[in-house]
């Protein structure tokens, strides 16, 4: 029997694990907002920036807030940013913890003008979790640790995204995807559905 109440329990607990990784690879980070990232024409600071807007962002929507595109805009970076994220994302995570419906409608307008249902929605903010988790480590240099559980959700849901138009669109969440290979592992297949080269480096620029 399919029970839609404990797929979302998984999932948030999924996407907790998640999120918890983007905030122990931003504390790693040595302050240096100009490190180059995978994400094409954007620094460590553009990337941080982006990431707290999102989190706040997803807050906002899963307390049923309307909000625009405009809001959704990364800020200039404060005087103490890790300080921040990890306020954003200890926000989003206490606004996704109180969720008990799937189907409860989460407005995200930089995906589409029509609400998303929570389990949708949820789903993107794992992936997109998953993958600046990779992000941020790939370009501060730092390790990543993330669990099978989690790749194994968010891969199901990456296999899903549409490569169609919108990733031509200027400010794309993700590039056109890569071939991936058949001994490719979960992460690696993620990132190259999403665009992503797993073999980046820095010097890659």
């Amino acid at each position: 029997i399919y029970d839609s109440k404990q797929m979302l329990i998984n999932l948030l607990k999924l996407d907790r694990r998640a999120v918890q990784s983007t905030c122990t690879a931003v504390d790693a980070w040595n302050g240096a907002p100009g490190l180059v990232t995978p994400c094409a024409g954007w620094d460590f600071g553009d990337l941080l920036a982006h990431l707290t807007v999102q989190q706040r962002g997803f807050a906002r929507a899963a307390r049923g807030e309307r909000t625009s595109v405009a809001d959704w805009a990364p800020r200039p970076l404060t005087a103490d940013p890790v300080s921040d994220y990890r306020d954003a994302s200890a926000e989003v995570l206490a606004a996704f913890a109180v969720i008990d419906d799937p189907d409860r409608p989460f407005r995200l307008p930089e995906i589409r003008d029509e609400p998303l249902p929570a389990h949708i929605a949820i789903g993107f903010h794992l992936v997109d979790n998953v993958v600046h988790a990779w992000d941020i480590a790939m370009s501060a240099g730092t390790g990543l640790n993330l669990h099978d559980e989690v790749l194994a959700a968010a891969l199901a849901v990456t296999r899903r995204v549409p490569d169609g138009t919108e990733r031509d669109r200027p400010g794309a969440a993700f590039a056109h995807a890569l071939a991936v290979g058949r001994d490719a592992g979960m992460l690696d297949e993620i990132l190259l559905l999403l665009g992503r080269d797993p073999k980046w480096q820095p010097g890659q620029g």
